[in-house]
């Protein structure tokens, strides 16, 4: 384990496209990721698109899945966000997952965003593990 992100958004696709993702292990059930707030993850109303926030959570959770089902492919099955409060542009934004159970065929975890040291946004979600 190591205390330094690593960028996990390396293949062409969604999250590449949108800035990408910096992630870390912080034990075999806990993971934190982070991202900063660029002009085109804003909103008309100037503030983080929650599209934004629902596909970092879901990034962020999914890898956090991934690796605590020993790199097995992990896909989403369920993930329930709450908005809490709002993000501008130039904010970072820091995640925490914390894996609450894991069986043969699934992940079950719990996340939350934090920006400004204000809770942002909270999820629980379950990801399906995909036999190789």
């Amino acid at each position: 384990m190591s205390n330094k992100f690593e960028q996990i958004s390396i293949k062409p696709g969604f999250m590449k496209h949108n800035g990408g993702l910096l992630f870390r292990e912080i034990s075999e059930s806990e993971f934190e990721f982070k991202t900063t707030i660029e002009e085109n993850h804003l909103n008309t109303a100037g503030i983080t698109h929650g599209g934004y926030i629902s596909s970092i959570i879901d990034s962020g959770a999914g890898t956090g899945a991934h690796r605590a089902a020993k790199n097995s492919l992990c896909v989403t099955i369920s993930l329930d966000i709450k908005f809490i409060a709002s993000t501008k542009l130039g904010d970072e934004i820091n995640g925490f997952v914390k894996i609450l159970k894991r069986t043969k065929s699934m992940v079950f975890l719990i996340c939350h965003l934090k920006s400004n040291e204000k809770i942002i946004a909270s999820a629980s979600g379950i990801w399906k593990i995909l036999n190789k």
